[in-house]
């Protein structure tokens, strides 16, 4: 009991990242999964409670079983809890990534829509993290009735595509509005689908940020959940290169 209260009473740290896209054919050298290494290097670094991967960690579900083999092996030694939403990419299809090689049985990563359907609690924190996984490749609302608060913090995630009032839509799928996002009444929404890092939505109820890739914003979101209810967002640089560098020597 006393190890759970003083659990509350301490700072919470959240990694975000998105868009790893994790692949057994890279374009720059490597054995595909630098972006995967260099995130949760990153939440090593900060002494992670928590890393969210909001989407696309994969660039497809047609990865071979020695791509998985590795990505199960990093995410086995990933600091803390992992929390994995599929994206539209990498949905939780029937015979999807995330159904093949054990990453279903890791007992620390909790993949929305596969080891759980919606949501999942963590009572040492008091922590609940929720989202819509994309469970085929069809269009869908990743927003679409928001889960109710019940614990002291609450985070989503959501892999779509952002659009501001009255901007002309660009993209027709998986749109997510000012509206949606105010409705999650998240302490914190981590999106993915951007491979460009940005806060979006109104800024007035709900930091909403998207993490970017690693490849092109080479950062992680750094999230801070502070005992007096305040949360601090900062970006916090990665090392992709030498990730390269560590998985081919």
């Amino acid at each position: 009991m006393l190890g759970r209260v003083a659990a509350l009473a301490s700072e919470i740290v959240v990694v975000h990242s998105s868009d790893l896209h994790v692949d057994g054919n890279p374009h720059q050298g490597g054995d595909g999964t630098a972006s995967l290494h260099a995130v949760l290097n990153a939440a090593r670094r900060h002494r992670a409670d928590y890393t969210l991967l909001a989407g696309d960690i994969f660039d497809s579900n047609r990865q071979t079983d020695a791509i998985i083999a590795l990505s199960a092996a990093l995410l086995r030694d990933a600091p803390g809890r992992v929390i994995v939403l599929p994206g539209n990419h990498d949905p939780a299809t029937p015979d999807s990534v995330w159904r093949r090689g054990g990453l279903d049985r890791l007992a620390h990563v909790h993949i929305l829509g596969v080891t759980c359907e919606l949501a999942v609690h963590f009572p040492d924190h008091d922590l609940e993290v929720w989202g819509h996984a994309h469970v085929d490749y069809d269009d869908m609302a990743p927003l679409r009735t928001p889960m109710p608060r019940s614990a002291r913090w609450h985070i989503a995630l959501a892999h779509g595509h952002y659009e501001d009032d009255g901007v002309p839509p660009l993209r027709p799928s998986w749109r997510i509005s000012n509206a949606e996002i105010d409705a999650t009444q998240a302490d914190y929404l981590a999106l993915g689908h951007w491979n460009r890092a940005a806060r979006v939505g109104t800024g007035v109820t709900v930091p909403a940020y998207y993490s970017g890739s690693p490849d092109l914003a080479k950062t992680v979101n750094l999230v801070r959940l502070r005992r007096n209810g305040t949360v601090a967002v900062t970006r916090e640089a990665i090392d992709r290169d030498q990730a390269i560098s560590a998985r081919t020597r």
